[in-house]
């Protein structure tokens, strides 16, 4: 048995809390990452069934995810139309996320270029922005993995030298940006990983298009490393299953939390 905390995305399937009631019945798991737009909704069958919540996750409505080239250019905290309501969006979620009790919210935070000077100094005075506003509200934001190469993501962090900026590893989307090997971004990352996504992907064979998402344990992330590498460097949390591709998801989302049961 695996020696972390085995929960479901909430927008795996869709937000659906009768079917996310289902899933969580079925296979005895009682942990959840939650999506902020949907904790009021939420709150009574939380508190009924006694979940958890192992964090929050934020999205933001500007984001393009059509091709590599137009995440690029919508994703996170970076497009400077939306940056103002945006901003407050991210406030919110904090203060909601600290109303829950919950320590960790999530999100995609943009690409990081340390090569684009003017638009990484952009990007470091927002993130240190609202990391303050989290830590004063006794909250960490957690960076997605996949965006860049670890070793990027690992230089960002250290010279950001904050202490409420951590990583939600997600090994699938090293995978589908074509950003590297999963397990050894494990290593690089370690210090900062505090949540992780479980979710498998293969790369694309086309440089330059995204890879495709495939169940837990039929992709390229090796699945059985992915654990090892985890208790490796000790994680003991929350590993999340998201699915967000495929018309079986329920079907999909619980061979995953089998195959991790399975793990020795």
């Amino acid at each position: 048995m695996i020696k972390q905390t085995i929960g479901i995305c909430s927008w795996s399937l869709k937000n659906n809390l009768s079917e996310i009631t289902a899933v969580l019945q079925e296979t005895g798991v009682r942990s959840l990452h939650l999506d902020v737009a949907v904790a009021d909704e939420f709150a009574e069958a939380i508190q009924q069934n006694s979940w958890s919540i192992s964090a929050t996750m934020l999205s933001f409505p500007q984001e393009d995810y059509s091709t590599l080239e137009t995440i690029r250019e919508t994703g996170g905290i970076m497009p400077d139309d939306v940056w103002e309501s945006n901003r407050q969006l991210v406030v919110d979620a904090i203060e909601k996320t600290a109303k829950l009790g919950v320590k960790d919210l999530t999100f995609h935070v943009g690409f990081i270029d340390h090569n684009d000077v003017v638009g990484y100094q952009k990007f470091t005075k927002r993130i240190l922005e609202l990391a303050d506003v989290a830590q004063e509200n006794g909250v960490m934001i957690l960076m997605e993995t996949g965006q860049e190469v670890a070793a990027d993501l690992r230089h960002c962090l250290e010279e950001l030298n904050h202490s409420a900026l951590g990583v939600n590893f997600d090994p699938a989307n090293m995978i589908l940006y074509g950003k590297g090997d999963p397990i050894a971004a494990v290593d690089v990352l370690a210090p900062w990983i505090k949540h992780v996504h479980i979710k498998d992907a293969t790369a694309a064979t086309q440089p330059g298009t995204w890879g495709t998402e495939v169940p837990w344990g039929d992709g390229e992330v090796g699945h059985k490393a992915f654990i090892q590498a985890l208790d490796k460097m000790g994680f003991t949390g929350a590993v999340a299953v998201e699915r967000e591709a495929g018309e079986t998801r329920t079907a999909d989302i619980k061979l995953a939390i089998q195959r991790l049961g399975e793990e020795e």
